[in-house]
Parts: structure tokens; sequence; C-alpha cells
């Protein structure tokens, strides 16, 4: 029989420690730095705003209905960027579903949408690249590489915009990467080019322990060299002694394109039918490591540096939806403001680019920003190749609309460390940066764009996390200084919210608190525009980990006909921001530093408990939006301002708006999942001595003083 005084000892101590009570409130000294002037200065009809992505079939005709719209508009946010999915994807983008064909007999080749306003679009769609070179891709990733599909019929072709007549910058070398997986013993490479092919091409391995090895090399294999190719199926004996390795590269210099019938691009880059590496036996035997088949979960993975935008009507993708440009403006979403607006640059054509420009020109809708394609980091091209067709893109686009500013590249994350990348600058942005600067277009760049999502691992101790969020944007912000980002242009979070994959946290409470902070903190460093991704109702998934539970970025619920209902953390943290912490509208605000000065977490080494950010509005009222990240331990806050000339504290009632427990709860019950409590946030006057004012554990709190004179 178990001994029952250990158990009996555990219950004691629990009983002893419910009867203690929670720990007291932690007390916080807010002091507003109003000494150096403000940090920055925005208006918040251009820096609070929401994304609208693309979608799976059926999905956008679900979005935008009347009640939906409606439900989104009433967070406040007012900007609005277009998110274009078929990037992620790697599928061209038919903007507008009439337009015309390079090859209009066959249906198929380079597709230009027309620039004629016509009918009214309301969807359009994205199509797959039948020379498609990538295992992987960020959207659906459906589909698969054609470099390893066991199809000779197939091929992979690199981009034709990336030959000298179109760059000026001369020919642009390419690459196909194929994984082995576990290190490999390669002697041999079987090669079946396709047209056109390279002339002059290596074949080496990574030396690295890891794709991100900073002290990894590719080398070429002893005899992996080739001066003189003349195409067609190539067996080459690379080296006397097998290598081990998990990573070989086809690395591409001198093509045999150049002329031929037909469009011209057709005969730019090089093509590859199929790609085999592995060991010669003494038996003369070949034995392939490379796995083939026409599916992204059966072959051997395969990354290119870039991918041929040539297709045909019947690649059609009806699974990836985006809604129709008149649809969007003319919901009512961009509430008659300036949307920005993407064009497609890494997998379409640079007229296709133009021609939207054009159209919405001649629509009369207004835009202010062009943002050129969407997370081409996140593709793994080389940087400098994402920079000549930017600048492509940039010069067929400005003579359209010389007042638009033009931008990107919309990070996939702001820490964009290269991948598989022996040059010793492993940041995807600084190169890129070093390569407009080269051709002495660094003034091309409109506008920096990225999207913030700091956690892969929704797991764990969210509030560490909270914490964590703090230091890594500092760290960040920081990092785009060192990477010779212009501080002269606007800085723009596309996108964010706690993650890129789908958990629990992000319908909990803790979502409205990362929100503040990445908000706040972004532009106390001098950020320009923050986009919330997730404007639209949806319903609760698990994306990754099971650890992180069931959520979504979500403003709304969604109910079983994909209309909103109960109202999310974001959407009670948008109202917040916008009508609470600022006053609304394109005045001018002001925003301060605060300093912070209170107990810290215990035993912790990352982010204080507390953060606060402080504004003074147009009418000139100061407002302070505070966040206390601990979810066990409450504290009291006290605002005072540094002496400065000019500035004393202001007397009277405080106006306090405050989000917490008491407002909201959910149920994790997996796809089933539901706020318990879903309360407006509370209001109310504190006039207690000093101004304190309590702040729950894990709470948003906005403090607005009276009027100042």
């Amino acid at each position: 029989m178990p001994n029952p005084r250990p158990l009996l000892l555990l219950c004691l101590a629990a009983a002893l420690a419910g009867a203690a009570g929670p720990p007291p409130p932690r007390t916080a000294t807010l002091t507003i730095e109003t000494s150096q002037g403000p940090s920055n200065r925005f208006r918040p009809d251009e820096a609070f705003g929401a994304g609208l992505d693309g979608a799976s079939q059926g999905d956008t005709d679900r979005l935008y209905t009347p009640h939906n719209v409606a439900a989104m508009r009433s967070a406040g946010l007012r900007p609005i960027t277009y998110r274009l999915r078929t990037e992620l994807g790697i599928e061209a983008w038919h903007w507008n579903p009439e337009g015309t064909w390079s090859d209009p007999a066959h249906r198929q080749g380079y597709w230009t949408s027309s620039d004629r306003p016509g009918k009214p679009i309301m969807t359009s769609w994205g199509y797959n690249l039948p020379r498609r070179g990538d295992t992987i891709d960020q959207a659906n990733n459906e589909a698969w590489s054609r470099l390893d599909d066991g199809d000779p019929s197939t091929f992979w072709k690199s981009n034709p915009y990336l030959d000298a007549r179109y760059t000026h910058d001369g020919d642009h070398p390419q690459w196909a990467v194929v994984e082995l997986g576990d290190p490999t013993l390669v002697d041999t490479a079987r090669i079946d080019w396709g047209e056109p092919y390279a002339t002059r091409y290596e074949v080496q391995y990574w030396t690295g322990a890891d794709e991100y090895d900073p002290a990894g090399r590719w080398v070429p294999f002893p005899h992996g060299e080739v001066d003189h190719g003349a195409g067609g199926e190539v067996m080459l004996k690379l080296a006397d002694t097998p290598v081990r390795t998990s990573f070989i590269r086809l690395y591409m210099t001198a093509s045999s394109g150049g002329s031929g019938p037909g469009d011209i691009r057709d005969h730019l880059g090089y093509a590859v039918r199929e790609l085999s590496y592995g060991s010669t036996g003494a038996d003369g035997v070949f034995k392939d490591a490379v796995r083939h088949a026409a599916s992204h979960t059966a072959q051997s993975v395969a990354h290119v540096s870039s991918t041929d935008p040539w297709h045909r009507e019947t690649d059609k993708d009806i699974q990836l939806e985006q809604p129709g440009l008149d649809r969007v403006f003319r919901s009512g979403l961009t509430n008659g403001l300036p949307m920005m607006v993407p064009v497609a640059v890494f997998y379409d054509t640079p007229d296709n680019a133009a021609a939207e420009l054009r159209w919405l020109k001649a629509r009369g809708y207004p835009v202010r920003q062009v943002e050129l394609g969407e997370e081409p980091d996140g593709q793994y091209p080389n940087a400098a190749d994402y920079g000549a067709l930017y600048l492509q893109a940039v010069d067929v686009l400005r003579p359209i609309a010389p007042g638009i500013s033009f931008g990107g590249p919309s990070l996939q994350s702001g820490v964009s460390d290269t991948w598989l990348d022996p040059n010793p600058d492993h940041s995807w942005t600084h190169q890129f940066v070093t390569y407009l600067k080269r051709r002495g277009r660094l003034g091309d760049l409109g506008f920096f764009s990225f999207e913030r999502y700091p956690f892969d691992d929704m797991c764990g101790d969210i509030g560490k996390k909270l914490r964590q969020q703090s230091v890594m944007m500092g760290d960040l912000m920081a990092r785009f200084d060192r990477e010779e980002i212009p501080r002269n242009i606007p800085w723009v979070i596309s996108e964010y919210g706690f993650s890129a994959f789908s958990g629990g946290p992000m319908v909990e409470l803790p979502s409205a608190l990362l929100d503040a902070d990445i908000v706040g903190q972004f532009l106390t460093g001098g950020g320009d525009a923050a986009y919330m991704f997730g404007y639209g109702p949806n319903w609760p998934v698990n994306q990754h980990l099971q650890c992180a539970g069931y959520g979504n970025m979500m403003l709304h619920l969604a109910d079983a006909n994909g209309q909103a209902t109960a109202r999310m953390p974001a959407y009670w943290f948008a109202r917040m921001l916008t009508g609470d912490w600022t006053q609304a509208g394109h005045g001018l605000h002001e925003i301060y530093p605060v300093r912070v000065e209170t107990e810290p977490m215990a035993g912790k080494d990352d982010g204080p408990p507390i953060t606060a950010y402080a504004v003074r509005r147009p009418d000139r009222r100061w407002a302070v939006m505070v966040v206390n990240r601990d979810g066990a331990r409450a504290a009291t806050a006290q605002i005072r301002f540094a002496p400065s000339r000019g500035v004393a504290d202001p007397r009277g009632p405080l106006e306090v708006t405050q989000y917490s427990s008491a407002n909201y709860n959910w149920l994790a019950a997996g796809e089933s999942g539901h706020p318990t409590t879903d309360l407006p946030p509370s209001k109310w006057r504190a006039t207690r001595a000093g101004g304190a004012v309590d702040l729950p554990p894990y709470s948003l709190t906005v403090i607005a003083f009276p009027k100042s004179r």
C-alpha cells in the first residue's frame, strides 16, 4: 500500500498557499520623458491599419458580406494593405480575369491582365507555374518541383527577367538545390537538361553541419566543373572518392539561350528536366539518392533561385482566391483612404504589374503606396535577384504614377538570415540594400516593409514570450539600422500578430497585450505604420504544434456560415488603440518614451513586467497605454512627467479604459472553443490621490488625462 504521508503534505502545502492569497500588487512608476521632445509623430488614419489576404475557394464571398464588413470596420482601423497570397504560393496573379496571353493560339505563355476598366472584378485567382522548381511554398503548399518529379516531359526553368537584356546588370547566376536528408555519399550526377541549358556550370556540395551553419561553404566536387556544356542527358563522375553531404547545388553561370523562334523569354535562363545525385558502384550501376515523385511530400525537397512565370489557362488554381480589387475598394473597408496595393514581382511579369497600376489609375481608386512582391526572403532567392526584379518593376511603374511611393520587400520575418549562404553577411535584407546601393538605386526604395510574427512556438510560458517580444523588437530595430535601412523613408509593419502559425494564445488575453506592445514600441522607435493581420472572422485551428492549442488571428469568431459573432481580444485592442489612446482621424500625434520603474519578475532576465506608451493628442490631452504582462500579479501604476519646462503633472480625474479577465475569458475546447465572457473594456474615472490606477494581471489599460493648457 502506498505511503499516504507525501500526498498529505502536498495537500497541506496547497491549502496553505491558497490561504495566503495572490501576491501583493507591485508598484510601478511611469515617467513620461518629455525633456527631449517627442520620439516620433504619426497620424492614426495612416498608422493603424489592417491587412486583407488571399483566401481558399469560396472564402471571398463568405468574407465580404455587409455583416462582416460592418464588423471589421467597427474596430476603427482605417488604412488597408492588400496581401498577395499568390506570391507566397509560387503562382502568377491574374488580378483581372480578362487579359491576353503571349501565345494566344494555345492560351498559354506570359499573361498580362487587361488595363481597361470593364465589368467589376469581384474575385481573382492564382495560376500554378508548370515550370516550378520549389518543392515547398508558403501558401497552400500542395504543388511540387519539376526537378525531381520523375517526369522527363516536365522541367524547371529560371526566370528570364534575370537575363542581362532585362537586368541591365549582367546575367544573374542561377541555382537549384536538392536536399538529400541524412548525409549521403555522392560521386555521380545525372542531369537531364531542357532548353535553354547551361554551357558553364558547377555541381557543388555543402560542407556545413546544417543549412544555417555559418562555417558552411559550397565546394565544387573535384570533377564537378563544366565549361563547355552541350545539354541533353549528362552523366558526371563528380569525384573519385564519394563525398558525404546533405545538400547539393547545381550552379549555372552561362546559358545556351538568347535566340530562337517565338517569344524570346522562352529562350532565356536555364531549364532542367530532372536531377539525380548518388553513387556509382564497382559494377557501374548508379544508385540514385534523390526521391522522384510528383508530390511535395514524396519527392526530395528542392529549392531554386527563381522560376519562370510562364503558365497555361489550365493552370488556374481555384483553391487560391484573391478578393477582386473592385470588391475591396467598393466594400467600404478602405474608408475612402488610399490603399497599399501589391504588384506581383517574383512570379509574374513587369507588364502585368504596369497594367494593374494603369487600371487602378483609370478606375480612380486612391493608392498611396505600392508594395512590390511579398515575402521574397521566405522563398530563399538571392537578394540581388529580387533587387533586379524590383528595379525592373519600379522602372515600368514610376512613369505611370510618379506621385506614388514604391517599396517593399514585405519580409517574411524582420530577421532575414539567409540559407545555405557562404557570404559572411548573412542578412538577406542587407544584401538587398547593398545591391540597390551598388546600382546607385537606393533612392528607389520608397518605404521599407516587413512582417512581425515573433514566435513560431506558442507553447510554454506565454507571459515570458510577451516580455521577450519587447527585447526582440528592440534588437530588430537596431539590426535594421545596422543593415542600413534608410531612416528617411517610412518603415511599415505590413502584418503583425503572435505567430505565422495558428494557436491558442491568439484568442486569449495575451494576444491583445502583444499587439499593444508591437505597435507601441514600433511607433516609439520611429516606425510609421502597422497593419494588423486577421481582419476577417475565422475559426480556431491548430497548424503547427499540438501544445499551442487552437486559435487564430481574427478580430471576430465566425459562426457556421463564416459570419462575425464574438469579439476577440485583438478587436478590443484595436478599439482602445483608435478610440481611447489616440484621437480618431488625421490629427498629428506625438509619442513620448516612458520610463517604467517597478519590481522585476522574480528570477527573470527578459523584458519588464509592465510597459507603457504615451501620446500627446491633437486635443492637447495626454494618454498612456499600459500593458501588465504578468499573468499572476497585479500592479498599481502612478504616472509622472519628467521635469521639463512647460510640462507639469496634469490635475483632475483620469479617464481609465481597461481590458482584463473581468471582460474576457476563453474556453479552450479545440475547434469548438469560444469566449465565456466577452464584454467591452471597463471605463471609469480615477480620483484616487496621486492618480494611482490598478492594473490587473494580464491587462491592457489606457489612462487619459484632462486637457492640458
